[in-house]
C-alpha cells in the first residue's frame, strides 16, 4: 500500500536530491541510457536528413515544462503505483472501478509470463529516477502562457463550408499543453477530418461550371449560346449550340462525380474510424474525426496513426515500437521508434493522465524525414528541463504499428496538417505539346472564324448599298435603324452560323483516347513484372503522346539501371585487398607486398587472429557492425537474422561483417551486442550523425567494451579523404584498391575511425547536446557538430559493394540509342564506378573518345569546356570525320559547370556528345542538370529513377518516369509513369509513345479538317443568299454532327489506328525519330489538313449546288426549296468526311 506520506517522501527526497555534474559517472541516472542513436529513420539516398536524438549525460535527467493547473479530477485523487492490481488512495479521494480494473495492458497476463518480449513485464513497476518524470502536479497553479486569439476571418467559414481545407504558413512554434484541452481549445488547431474529395453537395455546381467555362473553347460556346437567344440575330435555332454544350458539359459531368463518388466514400471510412483516447483517467473511443491537437492516444498493433504523434511510451523495453511506412515512402522494412527515456516508464492511464507539461513544436511542413520540437516539464521546484524531440519520437499519420502491443502518443498535427497529407499535394502541372500545338491551332481558327463573320458582315452591307431599297423586305431591314447596327448584328449572326468552325466536343474526345491509350498501357502484360506483381501504371495520361517525342533520356543508376540488390564482394583493409572469389593467378601470399593482388575472405579470417594487420582488421569489422542504423529481426526457429535496413548499403555491410565473424543480432536503445568470435560484445552508442546528400557521410560514435570512446566513419572517397590526419599510412594503397574496385563497377566506401579523449568528448556533447535542442535550423546545426569532431581520422580502408545490373538493361539503352534518343546517367557513384557500369549497359563503347571534366574550380572548369568545345567545332568547320563522344563530369566540376557564365559552354558541349555521364551528383543537381537541357533545347525531356533523391529531377523533367523498386514508391508517385523494370522503358517509349503520338496526332487533325469542312460549306452558300446569315442546313442536323454523326471516327482513330506493328517498331527503332522530329503533328500538317477540308467543301458544295439549280431552287423558293439543296449537301460532306476517315485509318 502507498500512502499519502510515503509518496510526498518520495518527493521530498526526489526535489532534495543534489545536481549531477555533467560529465560524472553516476549510476544514480539508473539504467535508462542518456545518449540514443536515431535509428533506422532516414533512407542513405535521401537528401533530408534526420536530426539525431541525443539527451545529454548532463542534467537532462530531469524534464522542464510549465506549471500548468491541473484539472479537477487530478488535483483530488492520489498517485496510484503503476502494476498494482489493488490502489491505496488517500482519505476523501475518489476510486473509479473501470479505471483499475483497465490497467492499460490488455495483456497483462501475458507479460506477466515473460511472453513474447522477455522481460516487458519487469518494468510495469519501474521506480522514480532521475531520467524519468515525476508524475505529480506542481502545487502552484501559475498563469498560462496567453495566445493571440487567432483572427476571424469569413473566408474561413466559406472554406469549411466548401469543404476547402487550406493550410496557412506560419512561422515559429506551437506550443502544444499536454493534457489541457481547454488551453489546446483556445489556440484553434485545424480540425483532424480529412476532406480529399474535389467536390461537395454545395460546391459541386459552381465548381464544376467555373473549371468548365475557364477553358476558352467551352466560353466561347457559351457564348455563343447566349446570343442565340436574342430574337432577330441568331440564323439557327436557339438550341443548335446549346444542346451539344450541354451533352459535352453532361458527359463531363458524370465522368467527375464517378471519380469523386469513390473519393467521398473513401473519406467518410477514414474519418469514421475508431481510436481510444484518453478522457480523464480511462481511454474511449472517439472517431479520427473528432481527435484535437494534445489528445493522448492509445495506438494497438496492427492499427495506423490517425494523425502525427509524439511517442510517449510503449510496451516494448525502453520505450521501443516499430512502424511500417509503406503509405507514406513505399517502403516495407520496418522502422525503429523510441520514446525519451523520461516518459518510456509512463505504462498505465492513470500516469498518463498525471503527465503534465508543454510541447514546442515545429510548425506544419512536409517534410517526411525531420521534425523539431522540445518536451518541457517541471518539478514541484517550479525548475524546467528541454528535452529534444526529433524523428525518432514522431509517428506520421498513415504509418502502421507493427510487432509491438500498444504505445501512446500525444497529437501534435491533424488533418490537412500531417505530413502524409501535405506531401499529398498535387504534382507540378504538365502540358503536352500536342496540346499546346493544338489550343494554338483553335486560336488560329477562331480568328479565321472572326474574318470569315467580318467578311460576311461586309458583303452584306455592299450587297445593302448595291441594291438598296430592294433589300429591305428580304433582309428584314426596317427592324434596324442604322447600317452601323445592321453591321454589327451581322456580325453576330456570322459567329453564330460558322461557330462549330471551332470542334466543341474535341478536348472531350482526346480525355477519352488518353484515358484508353493510358488503360492500354497498364494492361500491357509485356510490361509486368510477376516478381513482384507490378505492372505498368500511367498516372498522368494528359502525357501520354509525349512518349512518343522524347529526345533525352536522364536516368538514375542506383535501383535504376541496376537491382539495387546489394553484395559485399571486396574490401580494402590496411593496404591490402581482400575479395570472396579470386583467380588463382591474382591471389596474394603473405610477405608479398604487391597491391594489385588480392586476399581471400578466408585469409582476412586467418589474418584476423595472428597478422600485423589484426588490430585494424578488428576496428574496421567493428565499424561495420556497429556504424549503422540497421534493425535485427531474428526469424523463429532459426539462428537466421534478417537485417532491416534503410538502405540495401547498409544491409550489404552489416551482412559483410557477419560472414566475416562479427555478426550483430541485438539492437537497443543506446546499444548495439555483436559476437565476435563465439564471444558477445556490447558498445554503447553515444551519438549518430546521421548521412545526407551534403555531408555523404556517417558516424557514429561508440564506447567499445573496454570504455575507450571511438568515432567510426564511412562515407564517400572525396570527404573522408580530405578529413583525414597527416601520416595515414594506407592511403597510397587504398586509393590504388578503390579505382581497382570502380573499375570492375562496384560501389566503393572509404572507412575510417579516430579515438576520442573524454575530456574532448565531454566538451563537444555539449555543443551537440545544445544544437539538438534548437528548434530553428536544428538539421544545419547538427551538421556543423558532426563537422568539428570528425576531423583527424584514420583511414582503415575501403569496401566494395556490387550491385548488378538489371536484366535487359544493354539491350535497352543500345535501342534507345538507336532510336535517336541520348542517355544521360547522373549518379551518386564515383567516377570510375560510373564509367565501368557505363560501358556494362553499352552506353560507352570503345569506339567512343571520352571527354572526362573533373577541375576543382571556377577557372580551371570553363577553361576545360572552353577549350574542348572549341576544338570539336574546328574540326566540324574543317569537314572532319569526328568519333563518336561520350563526355563524364564529376559532381564537384559540375557544380562549377552549372553556373551561369558556364552553364551554355557546359550544354553546348554535352549535346555534342553520344552520351553523358555526371557522377557524384547530389539530387539537386540532377535537376538542374534536366533544367539546363530543357532552358537551350526545345525538345522532350524524359526523367527516370527508383528513388526519393530522384523526385526533383522526375518532376523537373517534361515526363517522368519512376520504377517502383526497393527503395520504395516516391518516384513511382511523383512520376507520369511508373515501371517496374527499366527494360519496359523500351516498349513504353518506342511503341505505346510512337502509337499515341501518331493517333492523336491524326485524330486532332481529322476532328479539324471534318468540322472545316462542313461549316465553310455555310460561307460559300452566303455568297448565293445576299449574306443574309440563313444557314443551309436544319438546326437540329448540326447538333448531332459532332456528338452522334461523326463521334465514333475520331475515337477509332485515336484509339486502334496503328501506323506500323509493335515488331517493326522493335526491330527498326530510327522509325521512332519521326515522333522527334515532329513529323505527324506540326503546323505545315495542320495546314495541309485545312486547305484539303476548304477544298472538299468548295467541291462538295458547288457540285450539289450544280446539280440541283435545274430545279430553280434559287428562282423560287416554293420549288425543291433550300432544305432541299442543304440536305443534299450535308449528306455529301458527311459521306466525304466518313470516306475520308477510313482512308486513312491503318
Amino acid at each position: 500500500m502507498v500512502t499519502k506520506d510515503v509518496w510526498l517522501g518520495v518527493v521530498a527526497s526526489y526535489n532534495n536530491k543534489p545536481e549531477q555534474n555533467p560529465f560524472e559517472d553516476s549510476s544514480e541516472l539508473g539504467s535508462a541510457p542518456t545518449h540514443h542513436p536515431n535509428r533506422d529513420l532516414i533512407d542513405l539516398q535521401d537528401n533530408k536528413p534526420a536530426p539525431p536524438f541525443s539527451a545529454s549525460t548532463s542534467s537532462s535527467s530531469t524534464l522542464q515544462q510549465q506549471e500548468l493547473p491541473a484539472p479537477a479530477y487530478i488535483q483530488q485523487q492520489s498517485h496510484l503505483k503503476r502494476g498494482d492490481s489493488s490502489f491505496a488512495l488517500d482519505e476523501g479521494s475518489f476510486y473509479d472501478e473501470s479505471v483499475v480494473a483497465h490497467e492499460d495492458d490488455d495483456n497483462l497476463q501475458l507479460l506477466t509470463n515473460r511472453g513474447p518480449i522477455a522481460g516487458r513485464y519487469d518494468r510495469i513497476t519501474p521506480t522514480n529516477t532521475d531520467n524519468t518524470i515525476p508524475l505529480h502536479r506542481p502545487t502552484s497553479q501559475p498563469s498560462p502562457i496567453k495566445h493571440k486569439k487567432p483572427k476571424f476571418e469569413i473566408k474561413d467559414v466559406f472554406n469549411r463550408l466548401l469543404g476547402r481545407t487550406t493550410v496557412k504558413e506560419a512561422t515559429g512554434e506551437r506550443i502544444i499543453y499536454i493534457n489541457n484541452p481547454e488551453l489546446n481549445e483556445q489556440q484553434r488547431f485545424l480540425h483532424n477530418r480529412v476532406f480529399t474529395a474535389k467536390y461537395t453537395v454545395v460546391t459541386f455546381l459552381p465548381k464544376f461550371l467555373y473549371e468548365e467555362f475557364s477553358k476558352y473553347a467551352n466560353l466561347f460556346f457559351l457564348f455563343i449560346s447566349g446570343i442565340q437567344q436574342i430574337p432577330g440575330i441568331s440564323p439557327t435555332s436557339k438550341y443548335t449550340t446549346l444542346v451539344p454544350l450541354v451533352i459535352v458539359l453532361f458527359i463531363t459531368a458524370i465522368k467527375e462525380l464517378v471519380e469523386d463518388w469513390g473519393v467521398h466514400r473513401s473519406d467518410a471510412e477514414l474519418n469514421a474510424r475508431k481510436c481510444k483516447v484518453l478522457v480523464g483517467t480511462q481511454f474511449v473511443e472517439k472517431a479520427w474525426r473528432d481527435i484535437k491537437v494534445g489528445d493522448v492516444l492509445r495506438v494497438e498493433s496492427g492499427e495506423n496513426f490517425p494523425a502525427d504523434l509524439i511517442l510517449i511510451s510503449s510496451s516494448e523495453p525502453e520505450g521501443l515500437c516499430y512502424i511500417e511506412t509503406s503509405n507514406l515512402d513505399g517502403e516495407v522494412n520496418l522502422k525503429i521508434k523510441q520514446a525519451l527515456p523520461q516518459t518510456a516508464t509512463i505504462l498505465n492511464p492513470v500516469d498518463m493522465a498525471q503527465l503534465q507539461g508543454t510541447i514546442k513544436s515545429e510548425q506544419p511542413n512536409n517534410r517526411l524525414y525531420n521534425y523539431d520540437g522540445v518536451l518541457t516539464t517541471a518539478s514541484e521546484t517550479g525548475k524546467t528541463k528541454d528535452y529534444p524531440l526529433d524523428p525518432t519520437q514522431m509517428l506520421l499519420r498513415g504509418a502502421q504499428l507493427r510487432n509491438t502491443l500498444w504505445i501512446y502518443g500525444i497529437v501534435v498535427f491533424t488533418g490537412h496538417e500531417t505530413k502524409l497529407m501535405l506531401n499529398s499535394s498535387k504534382k507540378p502541372s504538365k502540358v503536352s505539346n500536342v496540346t499546346r500545338i493544338t489550343n494554338r491551332n483553335i486560336l488560329y481558327l477562331f480568328a479565321i472564324l472572326v474574318i470569315m463573320s467580318v467578311a460576311c458582315a461586309i458583303g452584306g452591307l455592299v450587297f445593302t448599298i448595291q441594291k438598296g431599297p430592294y433589300t429591305e423586305g428580304y433582309l428584314a431591314l426596317n427592324s434596324v435603324h442604322t447600317r452601323a447596327q445592321a453591321f454589327g448584328y451581322d456580325i453576330l449572326t456570322f459567329l453564330i452560323l460558322f461557330n462549330s468552325f471551332i470542334p466543341i466536343s474535341l478536348m472531350v474526345t482526346m480525355e477519352i483516347v488518353k484515358f484508353v491509350l493510358s488503360f492500354l498501357i497498364q494492361s500491357d502484360l509485356d510490361m509486368y513484372y510477376d516478381v513482384t506483381d507490378t505492372a505498368a501504371v500511367a498516372r498522368s495520361s494528359s502525357l501520354i503522346e509525349e512518349l512518343g517525342q522524347v529526345k533525352f533520356v536522364f536516368s538514375d543508376k542506383t535501383g535504376t539501371l541496376t537491382c539495387n540488390e546489394m553484395q559485399f564482394r571486396q574490401c580494402s583493409i590496411a593496404g591490402l585487398s581482400y575479395a570472396d572469389k579470386v583467380e588463382s593467378d591474382k591471389q596474394a601470399r603473405d610477405g608479398v607486398n604487391d597491391p594489385t593482388l588480392q586476399y581471400t575472405f578466408a585469409q582476412l579470417q586467418e589474418h584476423l587472429k595472428t597478422h600485423p594487420t589484426a588490430n585494424v582488421i578488428n576496428e574496421f569489422l567493428t565499424l561495420l557492425a556497429t556504424c549503422h542504423t540497421v534493425i535485427p529481426e531474428p526469424q523463429e526457429g532459426s539462428d537466421e537474422i534478417t537485417y532491416q535496413a534503410s538502405s540495401p548499403d547498409e544491409g550489404a555491410l552489416v551482412k559483410g561483417a557477419s560472414m566475416l565473424g562479427f555478426k550483430f543480432h541485438t539492437r537497443k536503445p543506446n546499444s548495439i551486442t555483436c559476437t565476435q568470435r563465439g564471444q558477445d560484445y556490447e558498445y554503447q552508442v553515444l551519438n549518430v550523425c546521421e548521412f545526407n546528400s551534403t555531408r555523404k557521410r556517417m558516424s557514429a560514435i561508440i564506447r567499445g567494451p573496454d570504455g575507450n570512446i571511438k568515432l567510426y566513419c564511412k562515407g564517400a572517397d572525396t570527404v573522408i579523404l580530405e578529413r583525414l590526419a597527416e601520416n595515414n599510412p594506407f592511403v597510397e594503397n587504398t586509393l590504388i584498391h578503390l579505382e581497382d574496385f570502380a573499375s570492375e563497377g562496384l560501389r566503393t566506401l572509404c572507412i575510417a575511425m579516430r579515438e576520442i579523449p573524454e575530456e574532448e568528448y565531454a566538451r563537444w556533447s555539449q555543443i551537440y547536446d545544445k544544437a539538438a535542442t534548437t528548434l530553428v535550423n536544428r538539421s544545419e546545426e547538427l551538421d556543423k557538430a558532426a563537422e568539428m569532431i570528425e576531423q583527424n581520422l584514420f583511414l582503415l580502408g575501403a569496401t566494395a559493394i556490387e550491385d548488378r545490373l538489371q536484366d535487359g538493361v544493354p539491350d535497352t539503352i543500345h535501342t534507345l540509342q538507336e532510336a535517336g534518343i541520348r542517355v544521360w546517367v547522373l549518379t551518386g557513384d564515383r567516377q570510375e564506378t560510373a564509367i565501368n557500369i557505363g560501358y556494362s549497359c553499352k552506353l560507352l563503347n570503345e569506339e567512343m573518345s571520352l571527354i572526362v571534366c573533373n577541375q576543382d574550380n571556377h577557372w580551371e572548369t570553363k577553361s576545360f569546356l572552353e577549350a574542348k568545345l572549341k576544338d570539336i567545332n574546328g574540326a566540324i568547320e574543317r569537314g572532319e570525320e569526328l568519333e563518336p563522344l561520350a563526355f563524364v563530369i564529376d559532381g564537384k566540376a559540375l557544380t562549377f559547370a552549372l553556373e551561369k557564365d558556364i552553364e551554355k559552354i557546359l550544354f553546348d558541349l554535352a549535346v555534342l556528345c553520344k552520351a553523358v555521364i555526371c557522377c557524384r551528383v547530389s539530387p539537386l543537381q540532377k535537376a538542374l542538370v534536366v533544367k539546363l537541357v530543357k532552358k537551350y533545347d526545345k525538345s522532350i525531356l524524359l526523367a527516370i529513377g527508383d528513388g526519393a533523391n530522384d523526385v526533383s529531377m522526375i518532376q523537373a523533367a517534361h515526363v517522368g518516369v519512376g520504377i517502383s523498386g526497393v527503395e520504395g514508391l516516391q518516384a513511382a508517385r511523383s512520376a507520369d509513369f511508373a515501371i517496374s523494370q527499366f527494360r519496359y522503358l523500351k516498349k513504353l517509349l518506342l511503341v505505346h509513345g510512337a502509337w499515341a503520338y501518331q493517333r492523336l496526332s491524326k485524330m486532332i487533325f481529322y476532328y479539324f479538317y471534318k468540322n472545316v469542312a462542313l461549316y465553310l460549306t455555310q460561307f460559300w452558300y452566303a455568297f448565293y443568299n445576299g449574306f443574309s446569315g440563313s444557314t443551309l442546313y436544319e438546326s437540329w442536323t448540326m447538333s448531332c454532327f459532332n456528338v452522334i454523326f461523326t463521334f465514333l471516327p475520331p475515337l477509332c482513330i485515336g484509339i486502334f489506328d496503328q501506323y506500323v506493328s509493335a515488331r517493326m517498331l522493335d526491330k527498326y527503332p530510327q522509325m521512332y525519330m519521326l515522333g522527334q522530329s515532329n513529323e505527324f503533328f506540326n503546323q505545315k500538317k495542320f495546314w495541309g489538313w485545312f486547305f484539303n477540308a476548304v477544298f472538299h467543301s468548295l467541291v462538295l458544295f458547288f457540285i450539289g449546288v450544280g446539280a440541283l439549280s435545274t430545279d430553280g431552287v434559287f428562282q423560287s423558293a416554293w420549288v425543291g426549296g433550300q432544305w432541299w439543296v442543304g440536305t443534299a449537301v450535308f449528306t455529301a460532306v458527311l459521306g466525304c468526311i466518313l470516306w475520308k476517315g477510313a482512308l486513312i485509318t491503318e
